[in-house]
């Protein structure tokens, strides 16, 4: 019995502080608020991790890795799974929104008055000038904000391998940020002591700000999504799992995916979910060099609740306004919008939201319907892309490593 406690107190904990904060939530309303700070608190000793973790963890990892075959070979999976994967999760959201009608003919009709005048925007974009920004910053200090994850990765990826050039003369810097690494997932299971008050308390929040403002179209949308997120959640993952590892790789992913689903589920972040998300990933016996590299793009680049959502707000749009938008558009704006995304809390995708509405030509006055859309559905969305790092990140252990990766060793090569 102790060692069952061992092993899941920290879910079961988890569990419980989202009841209680749910409970309180829709109890005391806004007035739940009170208690706003002590979950700002947790997620900001989080978010100071998210830099140098992402930082440390991908460049060590890189320059430790003696075969570049093995580097190219792991990237390349990485990039090939992530977008199978996305392909899935488009076309699925794609089959569910022409399945379940998002909103009813009988709600349209004021919404539609209301943007009337409106004119539709035509699409200015440059999608070079679009692609710089994302993927860099102009001053150092840039890099250690949370708000340029990708950027991050980025520079992270060439320290890795600018380390590589000459190990010799580097390999004292290697030992310095190896040993910097592990203090900082020391401070991690340090703070998460305290994860079971932090997340109760900022759900609380979560629920007593947004509970009783859904509209009936915005719950129906929410409704609709859940169930969509909880199909892909249980039936794809666990087919990703068995196709990475059979019976066994189902079993670990089942037994480990817990603590990251309830802290994605509170925070409704990926970033702030990042550091229990690479231990689970270890704990599933995916090798380090997979794991700490797939999980820490995947926080950007690889979105499955995230490209969902794109999918159920394009439809959303076309629900209210009408128009003539193929498969092929709305695959395209999904996976470029998804990019736009950040990691983190309720407010994250704005730009994104902006992008798709002005990609296919609707008026960007519904920027905030789509911001609505994309509260009510954060917490599932946000579960899809933590959880979905782990499934793909085992497909990309089985495509690196072959059938037995579980068996070997996973301080790799």
């Amino acid at each position: 019995m102790k060692k069952i406690w061992k092993s899941y107190k920290v879910t079961v904990l988890l569990v419980l502080s989202l009841i209680i904060g749910a409970i309180c939530g829709i109890i005391f309303k806004e007035d739940v608020n009170v208690v706003k700070p002590l979950g700002d608190l947790f997620l900001n000793l989080l978010f100071v991790t998210i830099v140098p973790l992402l930082f440390l963890t991908i460049s060590t990892t890189i320059a430790k890795m003696d075969s570049p075959k093995r580097l190219r070979k792991i990237f390349g999976r990485i990039i090939v799974i992530s977008l199978i994967t996305s392909l899935i999760a488009v076309f699925f959201a794609i089959a569910t929104t022409n399945t379940f009608k998002l909103i009813n003919d009988k709600d349209t009709g004021i919404i539609r008055e209301a943007f009337s005048t409106e004119k539709v925007q035509k699409p200015e974009l440059n999608f070079l000038e679009s692609t710089v920004e994302l993927i860099s910053v102009g001053d150092f200090n840039g890099l250690l904000s949370k708000g340029n994850i990708v950027a991050i990765v980025v520079f992270a990826i060439i320290f890795g391998f600018a380390m590589r050039k000459d190990k010799e003369k580097t390999k004292p810097l290697l030992d310095v940020l190896e040993a910097a690494n592990k203090t900082i997932l020391n401070f991690i299971n340090i703070i998460m002591y305290y994860a079971p008050i932090g997340l109760g308390c900022y759900f609380a929040s979560l629920v007593g700000t947004f509970g009783g403002e859904i509209a009936t179209g915005y719950l129906k949308t929410f409704v609709i999504y859940t169930l969509c997120a909880l199909v892909f959640y249980v039936v794809f993952y666990s087919l990703y799992a068995f196709i990475a590892g059979g019976k066994k790789a189902v079993r670990a992913f089942w037994s480990n995916i817990f603590e990251p689903t309830f802290t994605s589920l509170a925070t409704c972040s990926s970033a702030a979910s990042l550091p229990v998300n690479i231990d689970a990933a270890k704990k599933m016996g995916i090798p380090d060099d997979v794991s700490e590299t797939f999980v820490g793009l995947g926080t950007s680049l690889h979105q499955d609740g995230s490209i969902i959502g794109c999918v159920f707000k394009i439809m959303f749009l076309i629900s209210l306004f009408g128009g003539d938008v193929s498969i092929f558009q709305i695959v395209l704006v999904s996976l470029v919008a998804v990019l736009l995304i950040t990691a983190v809390p309720i407010g994250g995708g704005t730009i994104s939201e902006s992008l798709i509405i002005s990609m296919l030509g609707y008026p960007m006055a519904a920027l905030p319907l789509l911001t609505m859309v994309a509260t009510v559905i954060d917490p599932p969305a946000t579960v899809l892309n933590v959880v979905g790092d782990e499934a793909a990140a085992m497909l990309v252990a089985r495509s690196v490593d072959g059938k037995d990766w579980m068996t070997t060793d996973k301080k790799k090569k």
